[in-house]
């Protein structure tokens, strides 16, 4: 286990002064109680004025980000665990982006959805997320959105997901799975590829991630300036990289607070 994060306060000033952008996972970290507050749409807002690139990065379907990628003021949604992104175009209207070609994502679905209807079957208590119709590129379980699935059932979804060469991981309401190599970090590498023509990996300490749970782990080992909302706290035990920092505040007041302390040395 590495050491325990440390308070937002405690964030130097220098490294917040250096940033150009900012990450953030969705669910529980934007939203409170399944909605984006006030103070955390307001402070997306914030940061996009003060010159920030701001991104979200979510295990959420495409179809459910589109909306928000219309209304939020974000630079992009990059959905799926980082398999394709909404980007809105010069007149408004959103472009998708995939990592995955045409081919492969049809050849895809079938094998998803044959796995899908197996946990199904053979996970007791195991059902689809609700906003499965809008998934294009990978297959959830709800575990603590509408359905609660005991931790046990959680490991069985994920290991079943595995056991068909699946990869799985677990967010703080669902358990993903899909084909293929990428994933939030990948996602995060792409999108600013895409969209500036950088190497984000050359800058990393000059991004700052936001996320809750385990699926961001991967987020928060590579991020220097990696915060977790309070609400990261329930996790802490599952995480080997926790993030660096910790908001006093949990989900979208959390993230207010980390768009205040950038913005106070700005």
């Amino acid at each position: 286990m590495s050491a325990s994060p440390q308070p937002l306060r405690d964030w130097p000033a220098r490294e917040r002064r250096g940033l150009v952008g900012v990450f953030s996972d969705i669910d529980d970290t934007l939203t409170t109680d399944g909605a984006i507050t006030a103070d955390a749409l307001a402070a997306l807002g914030r940061l996009r004025q003060a010159g920030l690139h701001v991104v979200a990065i979510t295990g959420r379907p495409v179809g459910w980000s589109a909306p928000f990628a219309l209304a939020w003021p974000v630079d992009a949604i990059v959905a799926e665990n980082g398999a394709v992104a909404l980007v809105r175009g010069p007149h408004g209207q959103l472009r998708k982006l995939y990592q995955q070609d045409l081919a492969t994502r049809e050849a895809n679905v079938d094998r998803m959805q044959r796995v899908l209807a197996r946990i199904e079957r053979e996970v007791p208590g195991a059902l689809r997320a609700r906003d499965s119709a809008g998934r294009e590129t990978d297959i959830a379980i709800d575990h603590g959105e509408f359905t609660q699935l005991a931790p046990a059932g959680i490991e069985a979804v994920v290991a079943l997901m595995r056991a068909e060469g699946m990869t799985a991981t677990v967010s703080s309401i669902h358990v993903n799975g899909w084909y293929g190599a990428h994933n939030k970090l990948e996602g995060a590498r792409w999108i600013v590829r895409e969209l500036l023509a950088a190497d984000l990996d050359a800058q990393l300490d000059r991004w700052a991630y936001v996320g809750d749970s385990t699926n961001d782990e991967l987020m928060f080992r590579a991020f220097g300036q990696a915060i977790g909302v309070a609400n990261v706290r329930r996790f802490l035990d599952q995480l080997a990289h926790p993030p660096r920092y910790i908001t006093a505040g949990e989900r979208g007041a959390g993230f207010a607070q980390v768009a205040d302390a950038i913005l106070a040395v700005r």
